[in-house]
């Protein structure tokens, strides 16, 4: 394929538009355009609709009709300020997805002004009154050669089975997948199989890839599964937010052993919510060895620093919720310098050779649950005088985190400036 590279002087002038970024909202009914988007909606789009096995450069705004895979060597570069839609298929889904292959690699560089973004092609139709859905965008799917604890054909959830592009996981604990910096992914997650299959593509998935690649300040919004999901693999990732997922927000599974530095968790209670059995199924953060529930040579184990989950203010709309932690199927945590508030459950571990780790800095965990704190192997460890219930949910020293309560704000947590130009939660015009 040959290189792209589009009027980058105008990609680049594109500067965001967020001062709007710290509002609240008391709708889920706010994803109009803002001037951000419908100055992005003025340029050149490219469509790319085969799969990338070059040295290829973005910029501008992009499409993508349908699976697009970086392999062969290649390296997909993507410029600051470049905003990626997916095309959309007859039923209206976004059914764009990009995927880096074992053998290709990413340069999604972006800056806090101009961060690179994968958005709803909604968003950019040049009507401000247009609201984007979660589904509108694909996902993008990094995969790498670093050890999990399933076979190395494994395809990865979400894509066409039986193909050994899609395959994770091998020996390599280095392998490095390219760097993803500044970046936001918008109203993804698709689903090849049909509705609630089981088998979806989540905003960010991350299957089998090493710790020589770089994940570092990434927002994931209003996705329609996980937000981001790590299969394995041993890569490291800071500054992560995750906002408004349909499902959970950090999912673990398949032997992932790396650490995770700076991580927000942050609820929209009006947002669509997963539900299992008739029971609400979403979590801050659920934890599985494997979906089997057996003990391996190589658990699930990762290391998470300051780390805040929130949810919901009080019990009413926390019900919508399931648990902020739920740690099941021989799969282990390691938490230090932890906050989790407004969830029914606050940390839940359940299950033989579950455990939160005795790793863990217990007298930095603080817990609170509408109706249980904690609960399971490991938690007994958290000091009492760190463990509340009842309703309303904690502030644990917080000014306001409870995004729909208004002015909201997660200070001191704000490790990864989680409310700074390069984050958006509110997609409405403000003259």
């Amino acid at each position: 394929m040959k290189k792209l590279t589009l009027i980058a002087a105008a990609a680049l002038s594109l500067t965001a538009c967020q001062h709007d970024s710290l509002a609240g909202s008391s709708s889920f009914d706010m994803k109009s355009a803002s001037a951000e988007y419908i100055t992005a909606s003025a340029l050149p789009v490219t469509t790319v609709n085969s799969d990338i096995t070059t040295n290829t450069t973005w910029s501008g705004v992009i499409e993508l009709d349908g699976n697009i895979a970086v392999k062969n060597g290649a390296t997909l570069t993507i410029q600051p300020g470049t905003f990626i839609k997916a095309k959309p298929n007859t039923a209206g889904e976004g059914r764009g997805v990009l995927i880096i292959t074992k053998t290709g690699s990413i340069n999604a560089t972006g800056t806090e002004s101009q961060p690179i973004i994968f958005t709803s092609y909604r968003l950019l139709d040049g009507n401000e009154d247009t609201t984007a859905n979660p589904g509108d965008f694909g996902g993008v799917v990094l995969l790498g050669d670093a050890p999990t604890n399933v076979p190395t054909t494994t395809t990865v959830e979400g894509l066409p089975t039986n193909n050994p592009e899609f395959y994770f996981g091998g020996t390599n604990s280095g392998h490095n997948a390219g760097t993803m910096k500044y970046v936001r992914i918008e109203f993804a997650g698709y689903d090849f199989v049909g509705a609630n299959s089981g088998n979806e593509v989540n905003a960010l998935t991350l299957a089998g890839v090493g710790n020589g690649t770089t994940l570092d300040h990434i927002q994931v919004s209003y996705g329609q599964d996980d937000s981001f999901e790590f299969f394995g693999g041993t890569v490291n990732a800071s500054n992560l937010v995750s906002f408004a997922a349909e499902d959970d927000n950090f999912d673990f599974d398949n032997g992932y052993t790396g650490t995770i530095t700076c991580a927000l968790s942050l609820a929209d209670y009006n947002s669509a919510h997963t539900v299992s059995g008739g029971s609400p199924d979403s979590n801050g953060i659920e934890l599985d060895n494997n979906a089997g529930g057996t003990s391996t040579t190589l658990l699930t184990h990762p290391v998470i620093n300051n780390l805040t989950i929130i949810g919901a203010k009080n019990s009413a709309q926390g019900a919508l919720y399931e648990n902020g932690i739920h740690i099941r199927r021989h799969g282990r945590l390691t938490l230090n310098d932890a906050v989790v508030t407004g969830y029914p459950v606050g940390i839940k571990v359940e299950g033989t050779g579950s455990e939160l780790s005795s790793a863990s800095t217990y007298s930095s965990i603080k817990v609170h649950g509408f109706t249980t704190s904690v609960t399971g192997a490991g938690t007994a460890g958290i000091p009492a005088a760190n463990l509340l219930t009842g309703s309303p949910a904690a502030l644990w020293g917080m000014s306001q985190p409870f995004y729909n309560e208004g002015g909201w704000n997660v200070s001191p947590r704000n490790c990864g400036n989680f409310q700074g130009v390069w984050t958006k939660y509110d997609f409405s015009v403000v003259e």
